[in-house]
């Protein structure tokens, strides 16, 4: 859990400085300046934190299965992942789309001659954004429960036994994965190195002995995976600076999978051994963290054409105020939509709890 809203915590950072940044421009505001080394965030980040948050994703799949069938876990995933991504674009979502279009100038281009009908589907076509997760965890979900009924389990108790060579080594099964199922134009879909990561959670790192593993090795300064992380990150930023990260040949590099695996075992080992603790703060950065993930790039979108649009606000003002958007902004979205019966269902996937009065 600990994880998981850290993680998101630094998606919303990375999108605040995407919305400025200059190498990957389409559907964003665009730079300030020439040279913007704040850039160096998004170069940092990329290579693992999608890649962490599947993993969390499939360790996360073990632990409810555990305790309810594979029918409540579809039914469950299907409301909360599938329902918000599709239904909820066109119940809500459009209007990301009319930012993404706004910003890549669609409407400067002779847009009062398309019918009003196919540009509500345009939009709602362009308002997938960042929803692009949920819907990838819905099918490797759906992909999920029948492999169980193919392999019994076996994997998972086979899974208890990677030691720790086997959990670095596995960096290479994910490069391979990452050469595959990648879907062209919209790079985000990497099926391969997604769906791979998913299962390593779900059958590997959900064990408590394979994460101790990596705890153990994470008590002192020079733990290796730490280490490693730190000067890979170095690196990779001096080595890529200024190319499209996103996109092929970088994204799926040898260099850029060594440092997301890395850096990945590095945080669950780390986790493991200093975080792995609760109080009421973090509970409630747990629990809001998935809708802090739906509506902050909303959130965001609005502040940044506005402060485009009608402000003269740049630089470091623009990225401060476009900061406090998303974060603020994402939670106060997510409540307010969450209170408005339908709508929470078809935006959110959250059904209406109901209280059980004791008689």
């Amino acid at each position: 859990d600990n994880i998981r809203w850290i993680t998101v915590g630094l998606v919303v950072l990375y999108h605040v400085i995407f919305m400025y940044n200059g190498v990957v421009t389409a559907g964003v505001i665009g730079p300030f300046w020439e040279g913007q080394y704040q850039g160096a965030v998004q170069y940092l980040l990329y290579p693992w934190f999608m890649v962490l948050l599947f993993l969390v994703s499939g360790m996360c799949a073990r632990y409810y299965l555990e305790g309810h069938t594979d029918r409540e876990f579809l039914v469950g995933r299907t409301r909360k992942l599938l329902v918000p991504s599709t239904i909820g674009l066109f119940v809500f979502w459009w209007i990301q789309g009319y930012f993404n279009m706004a910003f890549s100038h669609v409407f400067d281009q002779s847009w009062e001659k398309v019918p009003k009908v196919v540009g509500y589907l345009i939009m709602v076509l362009s308002g997938v954004g960042i929803l692009w997760y949920i819907q990838v965890l819905w099918v490797l979900s759906v992909l999920l429960v029948l492999l169980r009924k193919i392999e019994k389990d076996r994997l998972y108790a086979f899974g208890e036994k990677a030691a720790l060579p086997v959990l670095f080594l596995l960096v290479i099964p994910v490069w391979g994965a990452a050469q595959i199922l990648n879907t062209p134009v919209i790079c985000v879909y990497r099926f391969g190195i997604y769906g791979i990561c998913f299962l390593l959670g779900y059958y590997v790192f959900s064990h408590e002995k394979v994460t101790d593993r990596l705890a153990r090795v994470s008590v002192s300064p020079s733990a290796p995976a730490r280490c490693t992380a730190v000067v890979l990150a170095v690196f990779y930023v001096r080595y890529y600076f200024g190319e499209n990260y996103a996109e092929e040949p970088v994204v799926n590099s040898p260099f850029s999978i060594l440092y997301g695996w890395t850096v990945c075992l590095a945080v669950l080992g780390g986790m493991k051994r200093w975080g792995n603790r609760t109080s009421q703060k973090t509970e409630w950065l747990s629990k809001k963290s998935y809708g802090l993930y739906l509506f902050h790039y909303l959130a965001l979108s609005a502040a940044a054409y506005f402060l485009d649009r009608y402000t003269e606000v740049t630089g470091g003002a623009a990225y401060l105020l476009s900061g406090i958007a998303a974060y603020a902004g994402g939670y106060l979205l997510y409540e307010l939509i969450k209170r408005i019966p339908v709508i929470r269902w078809c935006v959110i996937g959250e059904k209406k709890e109901r209280k059980h009065v004791q008689g």
